[in-house]
């Protein structure tokens, strides 16, 4: 990253140009064109690619769009605060911490909706800002330091009304006048404004891995700290492009420790993921789907369907669950039902049960499944029951009135294989290396990453079925229903198709090729290896921010790169990283060049 600070100093004397030395004061900013308006770009599904005006493509609303850019503002503040501390203590409040982590994550695409839930966070940050504020002056006095005056400006200055004028309108209002992306692109410029953009959602994409970690009792005050500093730079009132550029690597070793937290969290809760046959043929009987990421939550369902004849089957990223040995024993754990998140609409609709949302991937229910479905954690949605204190029994209830599947409307189907996670591939290293040196595995690809609905990912179907049957791939997240049905033959007993498991499994892969390198006396980047990362939220940020500060190179991102990279800082990361858009119209050409490391 030093040297991609070093290159793009040029590059920043004309941004620097455009970047104004602080933002513009509350009073001078802009109001919102239109009290109905948005701008939203967080996401790859973004209208036109280039960001959402007048509502989400993801169904949020211009209103709950602003409640979240001002909970995101009081966070800074709650951040700058608890930075100061740690610079003077060197830790941060953990309860502010834990806090930072669930508040961020119901911020991501996909997962919260409901205005008011949002409004309940946004009490909860302002409180957490005072106290951040008393700690900081309280450590300044023991340390007999003079205390930092924040400029009026900033969110650690800033102080909301009374609480008793907070109605969702009036906060609206506030919103607009004090957050939001156009805010910095009027003070820092679009450069600036769109890095700050990009480490924003790399912090919320860490944020989201580290509350899964946390929820199995697995958290670091370090990693605490390292958010809060990235949150308070990038809320501060003078920065440049380097600063920003500085806050993108800080965000990528942050996230590769927390993806290294959340495996030790999983493996050491439900033991190291084993191959597993995973079946998708529904047993007769009442059933619960649950979908998201938590695993934590999926074994709470699990062990309160135990003993009741109700089928648990997982949806979505939960397929890999099935590989874990802690979460496969319990019998209700019945199989696996339909694909990726965003078929949901049509899937759920069908399925004859009660639903459970764990995290993101949530999307409008229709009113065919509404009365039937539930939301955990940070996910909600105006209308739909959401589980508190993690007492399922509502679910449990809603899934025997549903009629559950009948022995005539069962169809047989085809069952998909999980569990080749780090500890699986590394068991056989010696085969592996084996086939290398021998030449019976002359190349490798990670393909997978988040799906999503636009014509254009068939591009990693269409890579997948085409790479040649010397080299084998590795898939992790959502992206792998693209071609996980697919038969792709072995490589002397070795599946050419190895499921690492979630998205945030990229860990599995970074150590994988890790070991490899070492094994074969080189680096990573020499390694017959190629990425095809396709993006949709802001987990997918945060794993391609590690990628990034590994130093990874030629990357295919897809299958459209973030609207929020202006062409000078992409220009940027082609020349240190080589990082490329996957290039739908010529699959052929894209992996002529992988297979030459190019």
């Amino acid at each position: 990253m030093r040297s991609l600070l070093m290159t793009t100093r040029a590059v920043a004397l004309t941004a620097a140009r455009r970047v104004h030395n602080s933002r513009m004061t509350l009073a001078a900013a802009p109001a919102a064109a239109s009290a109905d308006k948005m701008f939203c770009r967080q996401c790859e599904q973004t209208s036109e690619q280039k960001g959402c005006k007048v509502v989400g493509v993801c169904g949020k609303t211009p209103e709950v769009a602003a409640l979240q850019d001002l909970l995101v503002f009081v966070l800074g503040g709650v951040a700058q605060y608890q930075h100061a501390t740690a610079q003077i203590t060197g830790s941060v409040d953990p309860q502010a911490g834990r806090f930072l982590l669930g508040a961020m994550f119901s911020t991501l695409t996909n997962v919260n909706f409901d205005g008011d839930a949002i409004i309940s966070l946004i009490r909860q940050a302002d409180k957490f800002k005072e106290t951040s504020r008393q700690q900081y002056l309280e450590a300044c006095k023991k340390a007999n330091k003079t205390a930092v005056e924040f400029m009026d400006n900033e969110p650690a200055r800033y102080y909301l009304p009374s609480s008793q004028s907070w109605t969702q309108s009036r906060l609206v209002e506030i919103a607009r006048k004090v957050a939001g992306l156009e805010k910095n692109q009027a003070a820092f410029g679009p450069d600036v404004a769109g890095l700050m953009e990009c480490v924003l959602f790399g912090i919320k994409g860490t944020c989201a891995y580290a509350k899964h970690a946390m929820e199995l009792g697995t958290e670091d005050n370090a990693v605490y700290a390292k958010l809060m500093q990235a949150l308070a730079t990038i809320h501060a009132s003078k920065v440049d492009l380097n600063t920003v550029l500085g806050m993108v690597d800080l965000v990528g070793a942050t996230n590769l420790r927390v993806m290294e937290m959340l495996d030790s969290a999983h493996t050491t809760t439900f033991g190291h993921p084993v191959p597993t046959s995973v079946p998708t043929t529904p047993k007769p009987g009442k059933s619960i789907l649950v979908s998201g990421h938590d695993l934590h939550d999926l074994e709470t369902i699990l062990k309160q369907c135990e003993g009741t004849d109700v089928n648990v089957y997982t949806h979505g990223e939960m397929l890999p669950a099935h590989a874990y040995p802690g979460l496969k024993k319990y019998k209700s754990l019945a199989g696996h039902y339909g694909g990726p998140w965003q078929l949901q609409k049509f899937e759920f609709a069908q399925f004859p049960g009660a639903i459970v949302m764990t995290s993101n991937c949530l999307i409008e229910p229709m009113k065919s499944y509404k009365n039937r479905i539930f939301t955990r954690a940070v996910t909600g949605w105006p209308g739909v029951p959401h589980i508190e204190n993690s007492d399922y029994s509502a679910v449990i209830a809603k899934a025997k009135e549903c009629d559950g599947f009948e022995e005539e409307d069962i169809k047989q189907a085809k069952p998909l294989l999980t569990g080749f996670a780090r500890n699986t591939v590394m068991s056989v290293a010696d085969k592996v290396l084996g086939a290398v040196k021998s030449g019976a595995i002359k190349h490798f690809f990670v393909i997978g990453g988040c799906d999503g609905s636009e014509a254009e990912r068939s591009y990693f179907t269409d890579l997948a079925k085409s790479t040649p049957k010397d080299s084998v791939i590795l898939t992790l997240g959502c992206g792998k229903y693209r071609f996980n049905r697919e038969d792709l033959g072995e490589i002397g007993g070795i599946p050419r198709l190895l499921d690492l498991g979630q998205c945030n499994d990229a860990y599995s892969g970074i150590q994988i090729a890790v070991a490899l390198a070492k094994a074969l006396n080189t680096d990573v980047n020499s390694l017959p290896l190629s990425f095809a990362v396709s993006w949709f939220e802001q987990k997918a940020v945060a794993v391609l921010l590690t990628l990034l500060h590994l130093n990874i190179q030629n990357i295919r991102l897809g299958t459209h790169l973030p609207a929020f990279i202006t062409p000078t800082v992409l220009n940027v990361l082609i020349d240190k990283y080589k990082i490329k858009q996957a290039n739908s119209k010529d699959v052929a050409g894209d992996l002529k060049n992988m297979l030459a490391n190019n």
